[in-house]
Formats: structure tokens, C-alpha cells, sequence
């Protein structure tokens, strides 16, 4: 990597507050404002909200776009930010990204909250002929609003926040936006996950079609060594939006300020 890319940091927003400092990454078609409902519960905490490398405000930033160099910007962004001690909350891909982190095991991290996560071993269900349909999941509004209503979500959510999953969604360079379908989803990290050392959250929603109960059951929790899991009752896979109170709950049992 060269020094100019290594100087350009994804956008992010800090908000000062109580710590432990709660660090949340975005789901693949989501924002830093993904977290909005969450953090909007959230008064008087530290927290952090990231632009992931390619995505929304960050969406100019030279690639690559795998799951390490998304690691490594937050890395880098909570350097910038001046974090020392903190828990990442990682939502589909951005929890993908929080293992990959914590496997570092930097100073300050006490813990990690996985929402929906991407599991430590790939689903049986990802084979080559789902990542080519996936990818193709957000090049138009219309196919992204498809995917919002019959794929991501198990409820039915406000019409600002259905047209923000829209906007988000289309906010990404092309190469970002096939990253994850077409290399990240099928990543096997297990023996990054295996190296996570500070206690775990992980966090399933009951209906969640994208990562199922089952899935993060069997392909992620084995592989961390201190893990509790919660069901959010009723929700799909956009746990953020559609049960922000419930995944508020959760990570203040989990992280107390």
C-alpha cells in the first residue's frame, strides 16, 4: 500500500461521551447512519460510526475493499480518533470485519457485539452461483428495494428509513459493492476468529434470512472463545433498524458504560 492511500481515512463521527467507547461497523449496503436509531438510544455514550473504504462518504477512496483492508482502516481510524478503550459492534459484514480486528487482539479492545454477523466459516449456502446472484443484488434502486423488503427486513419499516436502505445501498463504488459477494461472503476466517480473546456478543435476529440463527449457531460460536448469544424476537436481518431498542438492550447488558 502506498503512504497516500495509507493517509486517507474513511469518514467517521465521533461522539464523546462515557466509555467504554462502542466502535459500529456497517452491514455490505450500509452507512455510518445505519446505527442512527441505535445511537440516537444511546445518550451520553462514547461512540464511533465508520464509513466503511468505498461506501457513502467514503465512497472516493481508492481500493482495495477486502475485509483485511477494512480491518485495517478501523484500525486506523480509532488511532485517529484517539480510542483506547472500546467494544466494536459489528453488523453482517462489518461483524465479519470486528473478528477480523479483535484476531489482533490491539490494546483497549475489551469486547465485540456481532449483529447478524458474517460467520468465522462460510454457510453451506454460499456457493459460486449465490455470490453471482448476490452481487447483483444492489445495481439498481429497484433490485435493492426488492431485497430491503423480501430478503433483509421481517417488518415493515418507516418510509425514511426504506428510501435511507435505497440510498446506502447505491452509495458505493462498483468494486466495493462486489467485494463482499464475490470474495468477502466466502472468506474463511476461522482461525483469525479462533485468536479473538475478549468476551463476545453475538446477536441473531429470529427471522433473519441472510444469516440464520442456525448459521451463526454453528459458524460462528464454536470458533470464539467466550461467546453469549441472544435472539432478537421477530426481526430479520437489518437488526439496526428494524429492533434498535432490543439491540440496544443487548449491547448495554454486554458493555455497561
Amino acid at each position: 500500500m502506498n503512504t497516500t492511500q495509507q493517509t486517507l481515512l474513511p469518514a467517521y463521527d465521533h461522539r464523546p461521551g462515557t466509555g467504554p467507547t462502542l466502535v459500529f461497523l456497517h452491514y455490505w449496503g450500509g452507512s455510518a447512519r445505519t446505527w442512527d436509531l441505535v445511537v440516537d438510544r444511546l445518550a451520553g455514550r462514547d461512540v464511533l460510526t465508520v464509513d466503511f473504504r468505498g461506501w457513502s462518504r467514503s465512497s472516493a477512496l481508492p481500493g482495495p475493499y477486502t475485509l483485511g483492508q477494512l480491518a485495517d482502516d478501523t484500525l486506523a481510524v480509532l488511532a485517529d480518533a484517539g480510542v483506547t478503550d472500546y467494544v466494536l459492534v459489528g453488523h453482517s459484514m462489518g461483524g465479519k470485519v470486528a473478528q477480523l480486528v479483535a484476531a489482533t487482539r490491539p490494546a483497549g479492545l475489551r469486547g465485540i457485539v456481532l449483529v447478524g454477523s458474517g460467520p468465522a466459516k462460510p454457510a453451506a449456502q454460499v456457493t459460486p452461483e449465490y455470490q453471482e446472484a448476490l452481487s447483483h443484488a444492489y445495481d439498481s434502486a429497484e433490485s435493492v428495494a426488492g431485497a430491503r423488503d423480501h430478503v433483509l427486513t421481517a417488518t415493515e419499516l418507516p418510509a425514511p428509513v426504506k428510501a435511507q436502505i435505497v440510498t446506502d445501498s447505491r452509495t458505493v463504488t462498483d468494486a466495493a459493492r462486489t467485494e463482499w459477494p464475490l470474495r468477502g461472503i466466502a472468506q474463511d476466517i476461522t482461525e483469525h476468529t479462533r485468536m479473538v480473546s475478549v468476551p463476545a456478543l453475538v446477536v441473531a435476529g429470529e427471522h433473519d434470512q441472510v444469516e440464520p440463527v442456525g448459521v451463526l449457531r454453528d459458524n460462528l460460536v464454536p470458533y470464539l472463545s467466550q461467546a453469549d448469544f441472544v435472539v432478537v424476537p421477530h426481526t430479520g436481518h437489518l437488526i439496526p433498524l428494524e429492533a434498535p431498542a432490543d439491540l440496544v438492550d443487548a449491547i448495554t447488558a454486554f458493555a455497561p458504560a
